[in-house]
């Protein structure tokens, strides 16, 4: 099997991602490394591997570069798609932590290599791809605007100061929702569409999503009074509790149009802004490299 690793240019450099490369090929592992420069690159070289006969890349970065990885995997015809890996290098992680796979370089390194692969359901809006979560409204302003310098020394820590912030300000967006057969005019403050279950720096939005059932998990929150919100925030800690301002559904697509300003979107940490936003699910879409009894798997059991 032929395998590369495709990693973020700004963490090529990395000792201990270095070390860990001459450590899997010191253990027999024909490992072959390409950096990225400029933008554009991954859909280059993941192209590039295909055209050279590679089985397997690893998409070496945080849940942006795997975004980005999967977005130019999936312009390929679907017999000719690389398997995907992760070696997770960036701030939160939230795809490659919820996957329950090794975080550090080494044993992340190790599971990509020689680890079995699993047929996943990719989202798709419009013409972009997301493989974890497209969150929308609040949730994506505060990824698309908090500083890389606060994520660094925060960690994902960062997106929950930076929310409670723009929190102060924030005006919930309005549109036309059409889901589940039905249609609907409303008042967006925070919204996920997932596939998997977490996103900004560990939020469990879908804990009872898989990204291999054919179905994307919905979650909602329209505007509220200020009275509600230790309500809101209980329903959306646990979708058992039923709230007038948390809406869920299990959707195979959806559709969502801004009126007035356009609501934002964040595709797995990538910034879209779509007026209008045809959502559907596209079945084993791709072939995942994912660790023994992953949670995100269902399986006839689940």
């Amino acid at each position: 099997m032929k395998v590369r690793l495709i990693i973020n240019g700004k963490k090529a450099g990395l000792q201990p991602v270095r070390d860990a490369v001459y450590q899997i090929r010191d253990q027999g592992c024909d490992l072959e490394v390409r950096s990225t420069w400029e933008a554009g690159d991954v859909l280059r070289l993941v192209q590039e591997a295909r055209q050279q006969g590679v089985d397997r890349i690893i998409a070496g970065g945080g849940d942006g570069t795997v975004n980005e990885a999967v977005d130019a995997l999936m312009t390929l015809p679907k017999d000719e798609r690389c398997e995907l890996a992760i070696l997770p290098l960036g701030t939160a992680n939230d795809f490659a932590t919820s996957l329950g796979q090794a975080l550090d370089p080494l044993g992340a390194l190790q599971l990509a290599y020689s680890g079995a692969s699993e047929a996943i359901d990719i989202g798709k809006i419009n013409k972009r791809h997301f493989v974890n979560i497209a969150t929308a409204g609040f949730g994506a302003k505060v990824t698309a605007q908090t500083p890389i310098a606060l994520k660094n020394f925060l960690g994902g820590g960062a997106y929950t100061l930076q929310g409670l912030i723009q929190a102060l300000d924030f005006v919930p967006y309005t549109g036309t929702l059409k889901m589940a057969g039905k249609e609907r005019r409303t008042e967006v403050v925070v919204g996920g569409v997932c596939n998997g279950r977490q996103a900004g720096g560990g939020q469990v939005l879908a804990p009872q999503a898989y990204i291999n059932d054919g179905l994307l998990d919905v979650v909602g929150v329209v505007q509220f009074p200020a009275v509600e919100l230790s309500n809101v925030v209980r329903a959306l800690l646990d979708p058992n509790i039923e709230s007038n301002f948390v809406f869920r559904e299990q959707v195979p697509s959806l559709e969502f149009e801004s009126h007035g300003e356009i609501m934002p979107i964040n595709l797995d940490g990538e910034p879209y802004a779509p007026r209008k936003a045809q959502i559907e699910l596209i079945r084993a879409a791709v072939r995942l490299v994912v660790p023994e009894n992953c949670p995100l798997i269902a399986t006839a059991a689940s």
